[in-house]
């Protein structure tokens, strides 16, 4: 009897505390009816081109949420801002948005120059910062969730694919380096040189685009000399339009097939498709990707903002970073940061792509790879599914962590020169 009431009067009030706990945090969630985000993005500027679409799926799937009733009994607000194509700007305003603005999240950031500046205020105010874009990796923070691909989910598989159906003799097109770009151009190149030696292919030809360069005939004609297997086109903006409409005048797209990693359902939109047709792109994502729950997206996005838009990976990641958020509030039952984070880890959501989830050790998500074959409805053809998702590596293993640091640390050195 003595053990009875003993185990009644430790566990009674354990869980009452318990209780109170649970309440405390649901009363402060819904103390003032709503809950606030901030979405950064390029309007304004080079950047915007690409950046200020991303902004429609991020509201999108908000509203979703919203009209759903909203997350722990309150509506989500998003507090829009400009990065200007700025990495000070964007440091600026993701301060401004966390201190000022109170919001809970951020969702956004644009080239890897402009994430790390945000990566140092979330970092500082311990906030909690949801990254869309593909990037070079060799990163990880605690205060970021990456739902873009690193290179082990696109590059490497991407060359990998071409070596076995093309050949291994490769040509590399890049922008020019810039203190912007230098360090993400850097060890993106340098993956891919590691990953063709690994593989005991041959890098025939190097060159650099300047993002305004409209004479690359140079270029070109070194690429006509070399006659590679296949031209890995690591560009990026309005120069890859310039790059293929070159290519074409020399009839290399026919001959000698282009595998992108920054061309995307947008990119094909503004180009001039005629310039681009039976060339190939990796991504994670494709809008022509024909299962149910992308049938189901795309349509809810042609009727939400026209039949003539068109989604891109990173939009479709900033769609699913709002619900990867989500669910790990309703998990967590609070917006608090620390909370949300545990709850993060190993989180599964069935997103357009397919089913993906959080890696708990590094916060990036596992994806899966597809390459696409440009079509003349500006729409890519999927030629290669991995079918199954592909664990994030933001460090890849040609070397190790340390060893990529060092290399971290002299591209940043060599940037401030810039």
């Amino acid at each position: 009897m003595f053990k009875k009431w003993y185990y009644v009067a430790i566990f009674v009030p354990l869980i009452i505390i318990c209780g109170i706990i649970i309440w405390y945090k649901q009363s402060v969630n819904r103390a003032d009816g709503e809950i606030k985000v901030g979405i950064l993005h390029s309007l304004s500027g080079p950047m915007a081109a690409a950046e200020k679409y991303i902004v429609d799926t991020t509201l999108m799937a908000i509203d979703e949420i919203n009209q759903e009733g909203g997350l722990l009994g309150k509506k989500i607000v998003p507090i829009i801002a400009d990065g200007k194509s700025d990495s000070d700007v964007f440091a600026k305003e993701s301060e401004r948005l966390i201190t000022k603005e109170k919001v809970v999240a951020l969702f956004g950031g644009g080239v890897s120059s402009t994430r790390k500046k945000i990566k140092d205020e979330v970092e500082k105010y311990n906030s909690l910062l949801f990254y869309p874009h593909r990037y070079e990796g060799l990163e990880s923070s605690a205060n970021i969730v990456y739902t873009g691909a690193t290179a082990n989910q696109q590059i490497v598989p991407g060359l990998i694919w071409c070596m076995q159906n093309f050949g291994k003799n490769f040509f590399l097109v890049g922008n020019h380096l810039s203190k912007e770009n230098y360090i993400t151009e850097m060890a993106t190149r340098q993956i891919i040189k590691d990953l063709i030696f690994a593989y005991d292919g041959h890098l025939v030809g190097e060159e650099s685009v300047d993002l305004e360069s409209k004479d690359i005939d140079s270029i070109v004609k070194n690429i006509y000399m070399k006659q590679p297997d296949v031209i890995i086109n690591i560009l990026e903006g309005e120069v890859n339009s310039v790059f293929f409409k070159a290519m074409r005048g020399q009839w290399l797209t026919e001959k000698i097939p282009t595998i992108s990693i920054n061309v995307t359902e947008v990119e094909l939109t503004v180009f001039n498709i005629d310039q681009m047709v039976g060339d190939y792109a990796v991504q994670s994502y494709f809008q022509s990707l024909d299962t149910e729950e992308n049938v189901s997206f795309v349509e809810r996005f042609k009727k939400r903002y026209g039949a003539d838009r068109v989604i891109s990976n990173p939009m479709e990641n900033a769609y699913i970073s709002v619900y990867f958020w989500r669910n790990a509030v309703e998990r967590a039952q609070t917006t608090e940061i620390n909370e949300v984070r545990k709850h993060l880890r190993e989180l599964t959501f069935s997103a357009p792509e397919g089913v993906i989830s959080v890696d708990k050790k590094n916060q990036h998500t596992w994806k899966p790879v597809l390459i696409g074959k440009i079509f003349p409805s500006k729409q890519f053809g999927i030629v290669w599914n991995s079918n199954s998702t592909t664990r994030p590596l933001p460090y890849p293993p040609f070397r190790t962590k340390e060893q990529w640091q060092q290399l971290l640390d002299q591209w940043s050195t060599a940037s401030a020169g810039k």
